[in-house]
């Protein structure tokens, strides 16, 4: 049995610190300064990280090799199955035209461009995220606005903005499954701990995107609407993500708020009129038959039905039989951890859980092969969907995949130990330093998958060494890093595709996000650090 060493460069801690960080640096400077795409920089990660395991660490190579695929075949499968079905159900409400009905009954509400901004920027965002994340509801909500007037450095920024408050549960919650599954810590308490951190500021990002927008004038005019939005969204996503589940924290969460949005609208209009800058002729939205709104909401509404259905005792049970857990060739129990990340030296378990019925992404798959179905779309449309979605997702998959055999490979050989024992050095600070790791993890990938593959377990870690809730430290990280989403190069690369600028001004746009991140991430982090040290008894516990 190969026991882990965490100073293995000549016994110290400092330089140990430096060579296990050698592959983050390499994503940072490949994505941060040199601009590859995600997963050159993905890829070149994994190759510095077997670089270390094996000739910094020591790590036999049979083991390197399979720490490496078993954090491969965990990107193929829950993650990448759950972001290629996720994609797929969206496809096909593209494909047959529902989508722009979708459209329409939402930017059909208001002309007021602030409360076109709530309904779509932050409501029906956040559904698209909860329904296929990785960029989508950025793309979808800008493009919308543009359509519908704004211009398209604001709908690209408002859109940017807006894009916080649902990311840590995107695309039916695959952030916090990847965080389970990297760290062995309950998935339920991780989506009720991500919830009771974020809850408290989606209360509060409705109003901010309006004082964003045109400061306190633009925002008392439209106060009812951003209270029942922020307070609708919010009181949601804690009920749902604590007491359901994250698969469809993001989905009932948005629905909550545009449904609040629209029963307002019955009884209120807001008094005043607001211009925003640069704004042009707009798209009127059709108005659409309630009957082709319901089939154009059709594939979502199965969705929840399908996940709510797979969360019924009975049904799961019968479901959770046919999981196979296999025990990882080359790989369980094969490496001993060790003192001071455990209590005493013990076996590092590697199981494998295939649970190929039970998964999200299958509930997706079902919604979606009904949803074709109903929708009337033929078996070779449905053939060119399927097609098309997997030329679509090749490289975002091979993304998915090197960074979870980055990640997984990184807490095998011990690198991701010695990261979180250097991160025990800021002591008290740490719960803060928890949510701006996540920040930094968000920026540098683009994805707060990956930066919980990347820095996950290390959050455990460090709250194992300081006598933290490791459940509070690791929703910490899904938490902070919804802040860093709006300054990543590929949301900013995104927005800007999706709204018709120049790429001249992606430079613009990050300046214009980079602020309202770094305050936002500090608002988590000291939320965090309320929760460790003053009511230390609201969060959850492992």
């Amino acid at each position: 049995m190969w026991q882990q060493d965490y100073t293995p460069i000549a016994g110290s801690l400092g330089l140990s610190s430096l060579g296990a960080a050698l592959p983050i640096f390499v994503l940072l400077i490949l994505l941060g300064v040199l601009r590859k795409p995600a997963w050159v920089a993905a890829l070149s990660g994994l190759g510095a990280a077997l670089a270390v395991a094996v000739g910094v660490y020591g790590m036999p190579l049979g083991q390197t090799v399979s720490a490496t695929l078993y954090g491969a075949a965990f990107g193929l499968f829950p993650i990448g199955w759950i972001v290629f079905t996720a994609i797929l159900l969206y496809r096909i409400s593209v494909d047959t035209g529902k989508f722009e009905i979708i459209k329409d009954s939402i930017g059909g509400l208001s002309e007021d461009r602030r409360l076109q901004a709530l309904l779509i920027a932050f409501a029906f965002g956040a559904f698209i995220e909860g329904a296929a994340g990785f960029g989508t509801p950025v793309a979808v909500a800008a493009a919308m606005l543009t359509g519908l007037g704004f211009s398209p450095f604001y709908a690209a920024g408002i859109c940017l903005l807006a894009n916080t408050a649902p990311v840590a549960f995107g695309s039916i919650g695959t952030p916090i499954i990847t965080l389970a599954g990297l760290t062995g810590l309950p998935l339920e308490k991780l989506s009720g701990g991500v919830g009771r951190i974020c809850a408290p500021l989606s209360l509060f990002i409705p109003a901010y995107l309006i004082l964003v927008m045109g400061r306190w004038k633009a925002l008392r005019g439209v106060l009812p609407a951003v209270t029942v939005a922020g307070v609708a969204f919010a009181v949601a996503q804690f009920l749902v993500s604590n007491y359901v589940g994250p698969h469809l924290t993001d989905i009932i969460s948005s629905l909550a708020a545009i449904g609040g949005l629209i029963v307002l609208l019955k009884v209120w209009k807001p008094s005043d009129t607001f211009t925003l800058e640069g704004e042009h002729n707009a798209h009127v939205p059709k108005k659409h038959p309630p009957m082709e709104v319901f089939m154009a909401w059709l594939p979502y509404l199965l969705l929840v039905a399908f996940v709510l259905t797979f969360q019924i005792k009975p049904v799961k049970a019968a479901l959770d039989a046919t999981t196979l857990a296999i025990p990882w060739p080359g790989l369980h129990n094969t490496i001993e951890r060790m003192p001071p990340v455990v209590a005493q030296a013990s076996g590092y378990g590697a199981i494998y859980n295939f649970n190929w019925l039970t998964a999200p992404g299958t509930a997706c798959l079902f919604a979606a092969i009904l949803s074709a179905i109903l929708l009337g779309l033929s078996p070779r449309g449905f053939w060119k969907v399927l097609s098309t979605t997997s030329r679509q997702l090749a490289l975002s998959e091979l993304t998915i995949v090197s960074v979870l055999g980055l990640a997984f490979l990184m807490n095998y050989c011990g690198a991701t130990a010695t990261l979180g024992l250097a991160f025990a050095a800021t002591g008290q600070l740490f719960p803060f330093f928890s949510a701006m790791l996540g920040w930094l993890g968000v920026f540098l990938t683009g994805s707060d998958t990956s930066a919980n593959a990347l820095f996950g377990n290390l959050q455990v870690v460090t709250a194992g060494r300081l006598d933290l809730n490791p459940i509070l430290t690791a929703s910490a990280n899904s938490s902070g890093g919804v802040m860093g989403k709006m300054i990543s190069l590929q949301s900013i690369a995104v927005a800007v595709a999706a709204t018709g600028m120049k790429t001249s001004e992606e430079s613009k746009l990050f300046r214009f996000t980079l602020g309202h991140s770094i305050f936002l991430a500090t608002l988590l982090g000291l939320i965090t650090m309320f929760y460790a040290y003053v009511m230390p008894q609201w969060m959850l516990q492992p």
